[in-house]
This record gives C-alpha cells, structure tokens and sequence, in this order.
C-alpha cells in the first residue's frame, strides 16, 4: 500500500489522469468533483479497475465546511490523507482585466486560492508529525500564466496561481519540520478542455503553434509529475516547482 491520496476536482483533465495513475502506482484514492457526477463517476471506475480502494466525494472546495466533510469522508472510508493533490482549478473567463466582472475574480480567488489553503489545513492535521501523524505530502497544481502574466484573457487568473505558488514555498518551510514536504507542477498549457469551456477554444492551438516543442500537454504528463512528487522518490523535494511547459 503506497498510502491514502486525496485529489480535488479529479473528475476531468490532470485531475482525473493523476488520479488513475495514482490507482495504478497502488494509492487508495479519494476523488473530489464540484459539479460533474458522471465524470467523476468514470475516473472512480477506472481507477477501481486497477484492484485499490477508492470513493468520490463531491465538494466545493471554496467552501471550507465542503472540505471539512471532504476530509472526514477520506476519513471514514479509506482512512486519513497522506497526499493531497490540490488540482481543483478555475479560469474564469477570457478578458482583459478592465472588463472583469467582480464575481469572476471573487470565484477565481475563492476555488484556487481559498480551496487550496482549506484542503492544506485539513491536510496539515492529519498528517503533521507534530499531531500525531505520519507526515505526507501535498502538490499544488499551477500554471505557466504564474510568471507570464497571460495579458489579455488570464489575468486574473494567472495572479491567482501565481499566489498558490507562493503559498508552496511559505507553507513548505512552515510544515517541513513537521514531516510534510508541499511542492508545485506548474503547467504549461494541457489538452483538457478547459479553454473551451470558459470561451477561449481557439488558444490550445495557438500556444502549441509557438511552443518550442510545437504541441500542448497531454493530462497524463502533469500527473505523472505530481507523482513523482507526491512519492518517496522526490524525497528531498520541498518547496519546489517543477515547470512542465515544455520550454515556453
């Protein structure tokens, strides 16, 4: 039994790839989803087939008594989380900051800044060495729009994954004394769909025309990172963040 892995809003996308590949490496998997039942009913099939424990939950990670019930249920069907991968993630809309309609930015702020901090807190008391825990790992999932700004359509959302990853390197030197190593897979641009769901269908293709290796990411590519940080192979992995971009 590798241990116990928590992944927000696993229904779809780099969410659901690392969930199945978490099945596979042997991880009882906890999958949170927001909205999407049959989705996150598919990614829990499929990773059921692999032979491991899993349940699905569904949460609004934005609000913090969802995640309190989220973490209670890992709880009580597979047992207290040892990794926690915060990939529950929105964009937002494509517009340019002085367009942005004041709920877009309170939501974006409110799943990908808020959600993430929640989900650490639950994480931090049960595997905190300092409680009583084993220790653990978490991985946040951000984005290349971290440090590029994305002008014009992202903004917002990219000042909101730019704090998640200055909440992995604060909360990797506040934790790391307590057993729990926090890093960070900043992704580069990843054939989820996710662009055409917020308006912007067109931009997968425009950022593979000018990336250096001339296509996008596939999902599994991000979860494979996230593994490989989640396990004890990244061991002296704290603080980190991993630039999957494929060079852009």
């Amino acid at each position: 039994m590798t241990g116990i892995m928590m992944i927000t809003g696993a229904g779809r996308g780099i969410g659901r790839a690392t969930a199945i590949l978490a099945a596979k490496a042997g991880y009882s998997v906890c999958i949170n989803y927001a909205e999407d039942m049959k989705s996150a009913e598919e990614t829990c099939a499929e990773c059921a087939e692999t032979g491991v424990s899993v349940t699905i939950f569904k949460a609004n990670v934005a609000d913090p008594s969802d995640v309190r019930a989220l973490f209670a249920h890992c709880d009580n069907t597979l047992g207290p989380v040892t990794a926690l991968i915060n990939n529950a993630g929105i964009i937002g809309r494509s517009v340019k900051l002085a367009d942005l309609e004041s709920s877009v930015l309170l939501d974006t702020f409110a799943v990908n800044v808020h959600g993430a901090i929640y989900c650490c807190q639950e994480a931090i008391q049960r595997m905190s060495t300092k409680l009583g825990g084993k220790g653990g790992a978490i991985v946040n999932i951000t984005s290349a729009a971290a440090v590029t700004g994305s002008p014009n359509e992202y903004v917002h959302y990219a000042a909101s994954k730019a704090a998640l990853e200055t909440l992995t390197i604060g909360l990797a030197k506040e934790v790391g004394p307590e057993g729990i190593r926090v890093n960070d897979v900043r992704a580069g641009s990843t054939d989820t769909g996710i662009h055409a769901r917020s308006g912007n269908p067109d931009r997968p293709a425009i950022v593979a025309s000018i990336s250096p290796l001339r296509r996008v990411a596939e999902p599994e590519e991000m979860a494979e990172a996230a593994l490989w940080l989640a396990s004890g192979k990244a061991s002296y992995a704290n603080g980190a963040i991993l630039g999957m971009t494929g060079g852009l």
